[in-house]
């Protein structure tokens, strides 16, 4: 619903709405709908000038000379928006924020932390991760088991592997999208073919169609860069196996019994040992520190330690001893997926240890499972829940539901009580500042009136909630 939203309002230039939609319900800005198009080119097609710069600075992808780019440049109604487009900067702080998990695959890519592979082809060099390479191309799995076993620097010289190709691939295994020249796309093909990648051969086949038959219909465009956007599952399922790896043999429950399972024969090279409840868990300092401040400094402290496994001499160990190993496992595949089994009994807990941990992310996750259980009984604790671990989405629809209801909940003691709990959190508030859960309903109650006959039921709504405060002693 909030995607369809999205896009109706980048059509209509409702800047206030995209901005919520974005800032307050966290609906991600490069979506697509069924024709293949993103909010972005609805918006330039539109002529919203405004509303382009602001889905720009906000992440919103146009990178020059890719299909995307030159479609929104195309289509845009004005050239005061072409001028925004030309001078478009794709990495900016709140994209790097928005796109965390494909920002840290990227980076952890490009500044090879903690990297134990090395590949040169012909004088490029590339730091790379045997865990990630295996975990996504059998034929990499393979090859470092076999003839590449044990060596930590690989020189590819043959005169067909171009290094351009050879980073779009390795940029597909990390991230599992890829940027690739047009003039090297036969390179990349000849080169996903060497590696098995079948699936990739089509994608590049199918979107090199789109673009010719774009550019053939679209006179004085120009598209230089291929582009293809990563498939989630299928890169989470990738990531997943080292995942599926890490865990003990003790843990893997059906795991064995299935004939395409590959825990067992998977080589996943770890690097740290994380010991809980007596279990060892075989896992990557690339994933951990990546991912969270607080392993990274758990690590980095216990640098010196001498403790290791006796089965792996060169793998450190640290227990933890502030978490169960059930919920450890929902971590460990979070931080190698980006994505968890949530249960209702189990996402209280998995939140309080998604902020110990520095997990914004996750954080969020357990929002989205919150959400689904919000009820008239709960939606005050779940508001104060959102309110202590800033999940701002949570709390919005909080404050939503709270609109809906506003008749009966302003009845309840606690809510009432909530109110004045708020008001004093406003720092130097004067007797009629605003006090930010009332503002919040009342913006809800006033952007659900679509048609007259719903002025009358938000009217009364309104009068309600300010008996409410009448009868309190607030005045905002």
């Amino acid at each position: 619903m909030d995607a369809s939203d999205l896009f109706s309002s980048c059509r209509k230039g409702d800047v206030a709405r995209v901005r919520y939609l974005v800032e307050q319900r966290d609906v991600e800005l490069n979506i697509r709908d069924n024709w293949d198009s993103t909010p972005l080119y609805y918006a330039c097609l539109c002529g919203h000038e405004e509303l382009v710069q602001y889905l720009l600075a906000n992440g919103a992808k146009c990178e020059a000379n890719t299909f995307d780019g030159e479609r929104c440049l195309y289509g845009a109604l004005s050239d005061s928006i072409r001028r925004l487009l030309k001078e478009y900067k794709r990495i900016t702080a709140k994209t790097m924020q928005r796109d965390y998990y494909e920002q840290f695959l990227q980076t952890l890519l490009e500044q090879g932390s903690y990297s134990d592979v090395t590949f040169m082809v012909h004088g490029e060099m590339f730091r790379t991760h045997r865990c990630i390479l295996s975990a996504r191309s059998e034929y990499f799995a393979h090859m470092l088991e076999t003839k590449w076993k044990g060596k930590t620097m690989i020189a590819l010289k043959h005169p067909l592997v171009n290094p351009a190709a050879f980073a779009a691939i390795l940029q597909y295994f990390y991230t599992g999208r890829l940027d690739i020249d047009v003039s090297y796309v036969e390179d990349c093909k000849r080169l996903a073919k060497q590696c098995k990648i079948g699936e990739l051969i089509e994608e590049l086949e199918v979107k090199c169609k789109q673009v010719e038959e774009f550019v053939s219909n679209k006179p004085g465009t120009c598209v230089k860069v291929l582009t293809l956007d990563p498939h989630d599952w299928q890169l989470q399922d990738g990531m997943a196996l080292l995942a599926d790896s890490a865990l003990p043999a003790d843990l893997r429950v059906g795991y064995g019994q299935l004939p395409f399972d590959l825990t067992d024969s998977f080589p996943s090279y770890p690097d740290i040992c994380f010991r809980v409840d007596g279990y060892d868990f075989l896992c990557h300092k690339a994933f951990f520190c990546g991912r969270s401040d607080y392993f990274k400094a758990l690590v980095e402290d216990h640098f010196s330690e001498g403790e290791t496994l006796q089965s792996l001499p060169e793998v450190p160990v640290i227990t933890l001893h502030d978490v169960s190993h059930e919920l450890f496992t929902k971590i460990l595949y979070y931080i190698y997926s980006d994505n968890t089994q949530l249960s209702h009994d189990s996402v209280y807990e998995v939140l309080c240890v998604a902020d110990m941990y520095l997990l914004p992310g996750l954080k969020r996750l357990c929002g989205r499972t919150l959400a689904a259980l919000l009820s008239e009984e709960n939606v005050l604790h779940m508001w104060k829940t959102a309110k202590l671990f800033s999940l701002s989405r949570l709390e919005d629809q909080c404050t939503e539901y709270m609109a809906k209801i506003i008749e009966r909940l302003v009845e309840r003691a606690e809510f009432a009580e909530l109110i004045r709990e708020d008001a004093a959190s406003v720092a130097a508030r004067q007797e009629t500042d605003s006090i930010p859960l009332v503002d919040d309903i009342r913006y809800h109650i006033s952007s659900s009136v679509q048609t007259y006959s719903a002025i009358e039921e938000a009217n009364q709504k309104v009068h309600a909630l300010e008996l409410l405060l009448n009868y309190i002693g607030l005045d905002c």
